[in-house]
């Protein structure tokens, strides 16, 4: 089976197991864990943040990262395909008390003209807007990338307006490949900041939320609230170490096979894509005379699974398990398929 409905579904390889095995741990909760200690430094600094706080998944980052900038009553500003919005089982709501509003944005990024007038809390009927949720790169924006440009518009923006801003890098590894922006930068934009280790780069578990030492501080309390706080959790910080250490350069052969499969439904007659969104690992197509179900019971029947995304809208995620001969294959069903 060529798998392509995510990037999650990637499997720890034997030299990660080895890295796990020889992890040196302690109890976290007591703050004891060498391991996740170094492993939270390191990728804080990476990112031109004061500290990090390793989790066990990227929605718990996104959702302290809210937690730690808002108060209940607060609001939020999200484009309407963000995930925190569309994946995240109404969380903000129900761990924060902040009520979401989402805007109308381009592939799932916002901008300045759709930003601006939408801070409210000047009376005392409104809501106090509080937090710009941004999302690099985009998932139901089909993999779209914010480049530096427009990063720093809306951090001024934000500054100007006494708002803070999340950004959910969920796959900031891709973003950061496709765009060649330094990792730094992203620290100079983000009040907080969630990164995960368990999609393109294939640790099996976690995601670290970044911010000052004194936000860090106040999220690993609420860690532990929610039930977050973990005890020999180096175990999983060394596979995610591993993962950014060794998989983080695939991530350029994900893209380019997403591009060749992408060319083949380009050239088809009942498929579509459009070609300047494609920028990551994340290809979204459309079908033109049959739903995407169809469609993909027919890619099913082939050996090739991928996921609705819309009744006529369907993704393929590209990841490190997938290869050369794969790709061909996909292109061949497609290819057959799309005639």
């Amino acid at each position: 089976m060529i798998d392509l409905r995510s990037d999650t579904i990637t499997r720890p390889t034997p030299p990660m197991l080895e890295e796990m095995i020889k992890a040196n741990v302690g109890d976290d909760v007591f703050g004891e864990d060498e391991t996740v200690n170094v492993f939270q430094d390191k990728v804080s600094k990476m990112f031109g943040m004061e500290a990090g706080l390793f989790v066990p998944s990227g929605t718990m980052s996104n959702q302290l990262g809210i937690k730690v900038l808002t108060e209940p009553g607060d609001e939020i500003l999200i484009d309407y395909k963000g995930h925190i919005f569309n994946y995240e089982t109404g969380a903000a709501s129900a761990l924060s008390g902040v009520q979401v509003r989402t805007l109308d944005g381009k592939n799932g990024k916002l901008s300045i003209p759709i930003l601006t007038h939408t801070k409210r809390g000047h009376y005392d009927w409104e809501p106090k807007t509080k937090v710009i949720c941004l999302e690099n790169s985009t998932n139901k924006g089909g993999g779209v990338c914010y480049d530096k440009e427009e990063l720093r518009a809306i951090k001024n923006f934000a500054d100007d307006e006494n708002l803070f801003v999340h950004l959910d890098g969920a796959r900031i590894w891709n973003a950061i490949t496709a765009t060649e922006i330094e990792p730094e930068f992203f620290g100079g934009i983000a009040d907080t900041m969630s990164v995960c280790f368990s999609k393109g780069l294939g640790a099996p578990v976690g995601s670290m939320l970044l911010s000052s030492k004194e936000h860090i501080a106040k999220a690993r309390r609420y860690r532990k609230m929610w039930g977050g706080g973990m005890r020999q959790v180096g175990l999983l910080a060394a596979a995610a170490d591993y993962a950014l250490e060794n998989n983080w350069d695939k991530l350029k052969e994900d893209h380019r096979r997403a591009k060749e499969v992408a060319q083949v439904i380009f050239d088809s007659k009942y498929l579509a894509v459009d070609m300047n969104k494609l920028q990551t690992n994340i290809l979204l197509f459309d079908t033109v005379n049959e739903s995407a179900e169809s469609i993909l019971g027919k890619l099913e029947n082939k050996g090739i699974k991928m996921i609705p995304f819309g009744p006529n809208t369907i993704r393929a995620t590209f990841h490190f398990e997938i290869t050369d001969k794969d790709v061909e294959e996909v292109k061949a069903a497609l290819v057959e398929i799309g005639q």
